[in-house]
Formats: structure tokens, sequence, C-alpha cells
């Protein structure tokens, strides 16, 4: 594995608004987010699943996904098809003077992943369900708020590790930036209500 997760190479280009790219931040948002949108195609077609996950800023090529060994999802994951994983971390809602301008400040990463080629064993699967309890209750940890999975708990969750193969992380901050936004004379109102 790379040291540091591939970024924006080819299909993870920004197009669209390309000034608020922020690279360096994409693994920051993908250690602070809480649902994962996972997009696959299959057979039957395409279909986006929310889900929760692991992510370690000590391993950032590197994506978990946990679940019933059924998931049609994880299936398809796990058999090394291209997985889109998207982050979304709302910081506001911008309303604007007029409508064409109300937005939204976020963060968010788009990453293009595939099945890595090692999978986790049963030490491993152990580590990365305590370490995504405790990145999403800090300070939880076995023994100290849960008692440990037992064996027959984990067999029957299916973990599938995600290699990045390539990512890109947008950013957009700041108030509304329609006409008369900031001008008092113009009649309506404008800001920023942070998200809840």
């Amino acid at each position: 594995m790379p040291d540091a997760a591939p970024r924006s190479p080819d299909r993870a280009t920004l197009h669209q608004h390309r000034e608020r790219a922020v690279p360096d931040d994409a693994p920051a948002i993908l250690a602070a987010g809480i649902v994962a949108h996972v997009g696959i195609a299959d057979d039957q077609g395409p279909v986006v699943i929310p889900m929760t996950y692991q992510y370690d800023l000590q391993d950032p090529a590197t994506l978990y996904l946990h679940g019933a060994h059924n998931s049609r999802l994880l299936h398809a994951v796990a058999s090394g098809a291209p997985v889109c994983v998207t982050i979304t971390l709302v910081d506001g809602l911008v309303y604007s003077k007029t409508a064409l301008n109300h937005s939204v400040n976020y963060r968010s990463v788009v990453a293009f992943c595939r099945a890595a080629a090692t999978q986790p064993d049963d030490a491993q699967k152990r580590a990365v369900l305590d370490a995504m309890i405790g990145r999403y209750w800090p300070g939880r940890g076995p023994n100290a708020g849960y008692t440990p999975a037992p064996a027959v708990h984990l067999n029957a969750t299916a973990f599938v590790a995600l290699h990045i193969d390539a990512m890109s992380a947008k950013s957009r901050t700041g108030g509304a930036k329609g006409p008369g936004d900031d001008d008092p004379s113009v009649p309506g109102t404008a800001g920023v209500t942070v998200a809840r």
C-alpha cells in the first residue's frame, strides 16, 4: 500500500468549481465522516447505499465496510468490482437574497475504490470494529463501555477492506454570494444557518 492515498488522477479530477478543490483535506474529511454513500453497478443496475464505515489516518489508502454476509452490495464490493464511496459533511445552509444563490457549505470526498488484495483476518476484524466504535464514540472501547464482540458475532459479519485508487475533495465555505447579498439597501436577507 502507498504511504498516502492517491489524489485526483483521471476520473477523480474536478471539472466543476475547481476553486473548491481541497485535496489535502480528503483524509481528514474521511476520518470525520459518519455516513458513506457506497455506489456500485451490478447486473441489476446501479445502486447507492448509505453505510457506516471505518477509516484511519494511519492507513490513508484503506477504507473498511462491514455488514451482512448476504448483502448484495458487499458481495459486489468483495468481488473486486469498482466502487464509488462518497462522504459529505454539511457545515451550513446558505441563504441569499436571490433564489439562484442559495447554497450549502460542505466538505466532501469522492473516492474510487476496489477490494484490497488482502482482506482482514479475525484479529483485524476485531480491531476494525473496535476502531470504528471508537471513531464514532470517542473514548469507548472494549471493556470500557461495551462487551467485546464474541467470535460468533464477528463471524456473522462480513468485513471488506477497500483500496482507494483515486479520490477528490471539495469544500464550500463563506456566506451568500448573490448580487446584493452584501448590500443592506437590497430587500431580503442573506446569511448562513449552521447545520444541525
